[in-house]
């Protein structure tokens, strides 16, 4: 049984965002965790609020069993590109410069680990 969190409108580019996804993405849920807590980048901590809330939701997805006796892993997670602001900046002779300020959303699946035992 599979559980989403979704995080939207977080102010950092989709790119640098990508970045610390591409690290985790396929990883078990503990390993994750841990490399998002001591992951230098800025948009860790939100990453790693996302998993806990993923977590969270498959608990109460399944009430009977227990994370620890659980076998999760990160089942899909993707960046897509969320509104942009644009500014303009002064720039020399009248002329203005576009500044482009980029957020994106963040999808995340959190599923359990089937082990099949082939006779």
């Amino acid at each position: 049984m599979e559980a989403v969190a979704k995080l939207k409108k977080i102010p950092s580019s989709p790119r640098k965002m990508r970045l610390v996804v591409d690290m985790i993405r396929g990883q078990k849920v503990d390993k994750a965790l841990a490399l998002l807590k001591f992951d230098p980048k800025h948009c860790s901590k939100d990453l790693e609020k996302l998993l806990l809330s993923a977590i969270s939701n498959w608990e109460n997805k399944n009430e009977d069993s227990s994370v620890a006796d659980a076998d999760l892993y990160i089942k899909t997670i993707f960046v897509d590109c969320g509104k942009m602001l644009k500014r303009l900046r002064p720039a020399p002779q009248g002329r203005a410069h576009r500044i482009r300020k980029r957020s994106n959303h963040v999808t995340l699946v959190v599923d359990e680990v089937i082990n099949s035992i082939e006779d």
